[in-house]
């Protein structure tokens, strides 16, 4: 029976581009979504970015732009991305948007109607000079336990002490240095502990299929807590300054982030049946009409760093603002993703930017199926392998996929004209075909990914084991075994078309080549074509090239050695595009570069600076970027690799002058220990350009 889905993923903070974690898991999503709807399923598959909240209003005015331009060149930077990958969102919005401004007040009225909001004196810490009430990353003092300088409101990096911004000693506001005050201001809260919220939550998780077994545990543990781990009501409302949503009774108020941020679902939602988009994918009903239906399914992919809201809040803030408003039917949660084990860390080659995947020209398949090849149902961190990752994707894409079409084909289009014929097994082989299928299936549907593609590479397995033993490449010597031949190529190329089937959802850009130049179809692959054995095969040509070892050296080259665009991955250093559906038209960015947020005098002494003479500077093998230096501090010599080849003659170099890091821990690289950083200016206006100190410094003098 057909369903309707209304899917989501969590929505990337409009503070920056995508990083690996986002692609993560919109990839994940992507690939249920394109399953689904090869199944005949309607499917909405809706993002936005999440715009409000101080840290966006503070990066603006940093960069001395609107909030609003902040986010709609963030927006314009994002189908980059999302193309880039085959991540094939219906709609892309904002939650500074009409829509979420309108439903997250009218959600407000009615969860205050139901008598769940209330408000209450709240005592916390302002700065006099910036005028606005501090959120504890904004505040930084001496922790009340160890007596480490320079920890945050809530807890110390140096003894892990938890804490309230009220103990620190001698605060002060990271955002102007002043010493903040405490001041009363009155806050709205929602009544989460309501025993009618509790009730429902209780009941909710105890749906099968809600959550996963371990959310729903973790989510009981919140509401069964007590004492200090009792469940609290939640904090909804920011005193202005503030960029959000003003709350409609309050003056100066405004909504917490975390509250119009999961209502920005239904407001991109919202927005995507307004634009036409929704009716246009088939969908015949309006808005409201969508949500009452009970044929709609409400699915949100998110990650496990966010369960508290997404199992807890929205599904209450939902239920009790009451229809057209509908609990999620699923929550789908995942873990982190880390590096060899590692969590990521750019400065120690561990991290991965999804622009520099692509600009370095690696396959965006690779990697789908290698995310998907090592995915579960479970809430599980999902590590990066870089070994693993070059020989899982030459092996099963390369050595047992892709192999199937190129050898099958040319003994087809060579002996048959491209004609392919089945004997009596052909029942039998559809049979097979339909027994992969229902295992593949149920395995898609319940989100068990790793498991579909070992069952695929599998049927691969077998394909290719019978191709071998076979030994058509004999039988093509033989005229009069031209039957045995045919048998053989024709039984590869059926099976190689139901892999095409089975992989589609993960390699969607590849099966819909296949289904195009090799089979002759004039649209992509359905499910239902596997019971189809294909009749004709065109001539084979090159489907995907096995990744090349250099190119997760490329991948994994660290941060300070990468070009400027590779590392920043900004929007509008990105080849000109769209923007995202909804979404502004981008602001031009500032030129040049606007100066990021101010530091203390103690932050900054604590960088040393020193002038150094380069000794020697010689080419690294192997590296495409890299410059050996041998640097003179005066006292001692050190080691540096500087990604400068591109800029500079290494000969050229020799009894220069520059600047570097000097107390920058040392970090082992593919090609030795690098002891330093030199600094170098870039930006549009091209680089890098080595600094230079005047004449009359000498090496080793430090730099104040």
């Amino acid at each position: 029976m057909s369903e309707t889905f209304f899917v989501t993923t969590a929505l990337p903070y409009a503070n920056g581009p995508f990083h690996i974690g986002h692609i993560m898991e919109y990839i994940q999503a992507d690939i249920w979504v394109r399953f689904e709807r090869m199944q005949g399923h309607r499917v909405h598959f809706v993002g936005a970015d999440d715009a409000h909240g101080a840290p966006i209003m503070l990066k603006a005015e940093a960069q001395g732009v609107s909030p609003q331009e902040l986010v709609a060149r963030i927006a314009a930077g994002r189908p980059r991305y999302l193309e880039g990958f085959h991540i094939g969102f219906d709609h892309w919005y904002s939650t500074d948007s009409p829509e979420n401004v309108a439903l997250s007040q009218d959600i407000y009225r009615r969860l205050k109607a139901a008598g769940l909001i209330y408000a209450r004196p709240v005592e916390q810490f302002y700065d006099p000079l910036k005028g606005m009430f501090l959120a504890d990353r904004y505040i930084k003092g001496e922790c009340p336990k160890c007596h480490s300088k320079d920890q945050y409101g809530d807890a110390c990096e140096v003894c892990s002490s938890v804490y309230s911004p009220t103990e620190l000693i001698e605060p002060y506001s990271t955002l102007t240095g002043a010493k903040p005050v405490l001041k009363s201001s009155d806050h709205f809260f929602f009544r989460l502990s309501d025993p009618r919220c509790v009730a429902f939550l209780h009941e909710w998780l105890e749906h099968p299929g809600h959550v996963q077994p371990q959310v729903a545990n973790k989510a009981r543990e919140w509401l069964s807590g007590e004492g200090e781990r009792a469940l609290s009501d939640w904090d909804i409302s920011r005193d202005a300054p503030y960029f959000g949503i003003a709350i409609p009774d309050a003056p100066g108020k405004y909504f917490y982030v975390w509250l119009d941020a999961p209502i920005g679902y239904l407001a991109s939602l919202k927005n995507y049946f307004e634009s036409g988009k929704a009716r246009a994918n088939g969908e015949p009903r309006g808005f409201e009409e969508f949500l009452r239906a009970a044929d709609t399914r409400q699915v949100h992919f998110i990650g496990k760093d966010i369960i508290y809201f997404h199992t807890l809040f929205w599904p209450a803030m939902l239920k009790f603002a009451g229809a057209p408003y509908k609990v999620p039917d699923n929550v789908h949660v995942h873990g982190f993703i880390t590096v060899s084990g590692e969590k990521m860390s750019k400065s120690r080659g561990t991290g991965i930017s999804p622009l520099r995947y692509l600009e370095i020209g690696m396959n965006p398949q690779w990697l789908r199926y290698y995310i998907a090849a090592k995915l579960n149902a479970n809430v599980v961190d999902l590590d990066f392998n870089p070994d693993d990752f070059v020989a899982r994707v030459n092996s099963d894409l390369i050595g047992k996929y892709v192999n199937i079409a190129s050898r099958a084909a040319n003994f087809i289009t060579r002996y048959f004209d491209g004609a392919i014929e089945y004997g009596p097994q052909l029942e039998a082989l559809t049979e097979e075909a339909r027994s992969v299928a229902g295992q593949v299936r149920e395995s898609y549907e319940s989100r068990e990914f790793g498991l579909a593609m070992r069952l695929t590479m599998n049927f691969a397995d077998r394909i290719n084991q019978e191709f071998d033993a076979r030994q058509p490449w004999v039988a093509a010597k033989d005229p009069g075994r031209r039957a045995q031949l045919q048998d053989t190529c024709a039984r590869a190329l059926y099976g190689f078309k139901v892999l095409s089937v089975l992989l589609a959802p993960v390699l969607p850009e590849l099966s819909e080549r296949v289904a195009r130049e090799l089979f002759g179809l004039d649209r992509p692959l359905r499910w239902d074509d596997l019971l189809e054995p294909p009749r004709r095969v065109n001539p084979y040509q090159h489907l995907m090239t096995r990744v090349d070892p250099r190119q997760l050296d490329a991948l994994f080259e660290p941060a300070d050695t990468q070009s400027d665009t590779a590392k920043t991955a900004e929007p509008a250093k990105a080849p000109k595009a769209s923007p995202a559906p909804g979404a502004a038209e981008a602001a031009p960015a500032p030129r040049p570069e606007a100066v990021p947020a101010t530091i203390g005098i103690d932050d900054f002494k604590k960088i040393d600076l020193r002038v150094a003479r380069i000794a020697a500077a010689e080419h690294v093998a192997g590296a495409d970027k890299l410059l050996k230096l041998t640097l003179d501090l005066g006292h001692e010599t050190r080691t540096v690799f500087a990604g400068i080849k591109a800029a500079y003659d290494p000969q050229a170099l020799v009894g220069r002058l520059t600047v570097m890091v000097a107390n920058l821990a040392p970090r082992k690289m593919k090609f030795g220990l690098s002891e330093g950083m030199v600094l170098a200016a870039s930006g549009e206006a091209g680089g890098p350009y080595l600094l230079c100190p005047d004449s009359g410094a000498t090496p080793g003098m430090r730099i104040s």
